[in-house]
């Protein structure tokens, strides 16, 4: 692997995006996510997959400027219509994040395919990563889980379209007030909740921070729709996934069901920042969140000093 000094976040950090020191006062962060339709509305999900991709830049304190379309689409397959829909979303939502469209690349693909290359930029040294957490931290977490539990629903018919319609305002969502609001004040560490669930998450900033953490399921937001779904063995593949890696870092009390570990382990889709600082902090923060309408926000567990790098859910 080629090294350069000036790499500050690499890919052996694991963190959410890569960062390079241009100076001093000026770094850019770089990432990209694209992913296979969702929701069944094209506009709807470009909304989401720009949402997505740009909560990497946010969860390490930063300010995306530009972006570039990645698209993969079925022309002998779809209309040219859907894609324009997509677009457009897509275009909509970079606009309200104050991002400017600067290109992108479209290949003839099997299967539709949607999102962003993003570049933003933050003081080298206020950064924040995923490997800061102290013990005593309380975490903070933006967004309620179940997205993709939820997702799965729908593809089986399952989902009414009043919680499709809910489920797709929020990953719709930018995380950008989030992280403006935490950087006003002392955070040490913070990831963003996508692929790997609410644990697996967890227990990547745990391990990065060499730390344990303790969750309260009780206390984690999700959608109240989920817990039917969940209990009726509507899982992703995803979360499957998630639970046979993450499994033996996580330690679940007796009282905690398994339709609530499902729920923990579940693949989310542009889901909220995970926020590790001081207990005052805290609840500061929340309070903040609450009166700028992230009204789901929630304390949901603390950093622990044992077990390290693993994670107990009460």
């Amino acid at each position: 692997m080629i090294h350069d000094k000036n790499v500050i976040r690499g890919m052996e950090s694991l963190d959410d995006a890569g960062v390079y020191k241009l100076s001093d006062e000026l770094a850019i962060i770089q990432t990209i996510d694209f992913f296979t339709p969702i929701v069944d509305d094209p506009y709807d999900f470009g909304q989401i997959a720009v949402a997505n991709a740009l909560s990497d830049v946010y969860a390490m304190g930063g300010k995306p400027l530009t972006a570039m379309n990645v698209v993969c689409f079925p022309i002998n397959k779809l209309d040219i219509s859907i894609l324009k829909e997509i677009l457009k979303g897509g275009v909509d939502k970079m606009m309200e994040a104050g991002v400017t469209l600067v290109g992108g690349h479209s290949i003839d693909d099997a299967e539709l395919k949607y999102g962003l290359s993003v570049t933003g930029i933050v003081h080298p040294k206020r950064m924040i990563t995923n490997a800061g957490a102290k013990v005593g931290d309380k975490l903070v977490l933006t967004k309620p889980l179940g997205t993709g539990i939820i997702s799965t629903a729908l593809k089986a018919g399952k989902a009414s379209k009043e919680t499709v319609a809910k489920i797709t305002k929020y990953m719709a969502s930018l995380n950008k007030k989030a992280s403006e609001l935490m950087q006003e004040l002392e955070v040490h560490a913070c990831t963003d909740i996508t692929g790997f669930g609410l644990l697996g998450h967890a227990c990547q900033l745990a391990q990065n921070s060499q730390v344990g953490m303790k969750v309260h399921s009780s206390s984690v937001p999700v959608f109240t729709e989920v817990v039917d779904f969940a209990k009726a063995g509507l899982c992703p593949g995803g979360l499957k996934r998630n639970r046979e890696f993450y499994g033996k870092m996580v330690e679940f009390s007796k009282q905690v069901p398994d339709y609530i570990q499902d729920i923990l382990f579940d693949p989310q889709t542009s889901g909220g920042l995970l926020i590790s600082l001081a207990p005052e902090e805290a609840e500061l923060l929340l309070e903040r969140l609450k009166k700028a309408g992230i009204s789901e926000a929630a304390i949901v567990g603390e950093v622990i000093s044992k077990p390290q790098g693993k994670i107990l859910v009460v």
